[in-house]
């Protein structure tokens, strides 16, 4: 089966990929000379990263979701989850930049700020560079050692060492590691993105981020097997894999839409200072139109289409609905990121945007393409396979 993974040649797309992120990477590294340019650079980079960061953490999510419950729909999408979450070491580097840049994008990394700040003088206790840097580095510990458990006992099935014994050892895991995941990438979420806005708070803030990487994880998931389904898995994917995969997608868009509104009910109905300035903000000017388009785009026209089930069973239509789910994802990390910046320079759009999301891209599709062409394409030792290539026949 690595053989057939693509039509065309992969190691010709890797190497595309992988020339765009670093042809991406120089531009940006010459426009960063400068220190309004520096600055920039963070900004633009933070949101690219934690676009294609929701790639590989949600896609570990749905592999131990997929090995807690056994269903068959995630069998044709293991693979996808298995590479994708082999790119989390990767992340870890591509994550040193903003280290690096820490001071340009949080308000509490700077001392004499905190020490005029009685707010932030509060949370210097959590919100600290220390700690930060620690507690990063313990996220990406759990997440990188838990990936790489799953991805050496799944080799082992593969080479039929125990498939049985095999699989219920990732079950085993993939339990507490799901719990794992779900605190961690709420902290991470507080960390990286809420203490953007240090004065500023939310209890569903962890929540909305969880989902709405899970969103984004299952839409890229999407793309990749309709791609896929086109060439080596034409005789294996089945209406009804897809007709799975959609309703998946569907219920993620309603929860990321409730979520959401949760959040902004609560906050702007309590008409609290300190909470409603973060809607404050993303309501006025250009920004109440990028709202706009998230309601439409990111819920409205997904749900509606996602309940047509000839819809859903369609690789051809289901793919442009998950194509619009992820670039909605973009939308909507840069609505909630770039708003919070104290510079207001550096709130709109730049083109180190674009040639951050292509340097981070490239990169992490280059690795992504090399995980996934490095083993079979089905768990071919897996004892549930059969059943579940039987199952996208109905």
């Amino acid at each position: 089966m690595n053989g057939e993974l693509l039509v065309t040649n992969p190691a010709k797309m890797r190497n595309l990929f992988l020339a765009a992120g670093i042809a991406a990477f120089v531009a940006l590294g010459i426009g960063a000379t400068s220190d309004h340019g520096r600055h920039q650079f963070y900004h633009s980079y933070l949101v690219a990263f934690i676009y294609w960061f929701h790639f590989g953490l949600g896609a570990l999510a749905f592999l131990m979701i997929q090995y807690l419950t056994g269903g068959a729909w995630g069998l044709m999408g293991r693979r996808v989850f298995e590479a994708a979450s082999r790119t989390l070491p990767l992340l870890v580097v591509l994550f040193l930049p903003i280290v690096v840049g820490m001071h340009s994008l949080y308000e509490w990394s700077h001392a004499e700020v905190v020490a005029k700040d009685p707010v932030l003088q509060q949370k210097v206790a959590y919100l600290n560079p220390k700690g930060f840097l620690i507690r990063t580095a313990i996220y990406f510990a759990l997440w990188v050692l838990v990936g790489f458990l799953l991805a050496r006992w799944s080799a082992k099935q593969d080479r039929a060492l125990e498939p049985g014994a095999m699989s219920q050892r990732c079950a085993t895991l993939s339990g507490p590691g799901l719990v794992i995941y779900g605190l961690s990438a709420t902290f991470a979420s507080v960390d990286w993105l809420m203490s953007l806005e240090p004065h500023w708070y939310s209890t569903i803030y962890g929540a909305l981020f969880v989902v709405g990487e899970l969103c984004g994880a299952l839409a890229f998931t999407i793309v990749v097997l309709v791609w896929l389904g086109k060439g080596p898995l034409s005789s294996v994917l089945g209406k009804r894999h897809y007709h799975d995969f959609g309703k998946l997608l569907l219920a993620f868009v309603m929860l990321w839409a409730y979520i959401s509104f949760s959040q902004f009910l609560i906050i702007w109905s309590g008409n609290l200072a300190e909470e409603v300035t973060f809607y404050v903000k993303r309501l006025e000017g250009a920004w109440q139109y990028v709202a706009l388009a998230l309601i439409i785009a990111h819920f409205a026209l997904p749900f509606l289409l996602l309940l047509s089930r000839d819809l859903k069973r369609n690789p051809s239509t289901l793919v442009l609905v998950a194509l619009l789910v992820l670039g909605m994802r973009y939308v909507d990390l840069f609505y909630l990121i770039r708003p919070a910046s104290p510079h207001r320079e550096f709130a709109g759009f730049s083109w180190m945007d674009l040639a951050a999301f292509v340097a981070v891209g490239g990169i992490w599709c280059a690795a992504f393409l090399f995980n996934l062409s490095k083993r079979s394409l089905l768990p071919v030792n897996d004892l549930r396979l059969k059943e579940a290539i039987e199952h996208g026949k109905h």
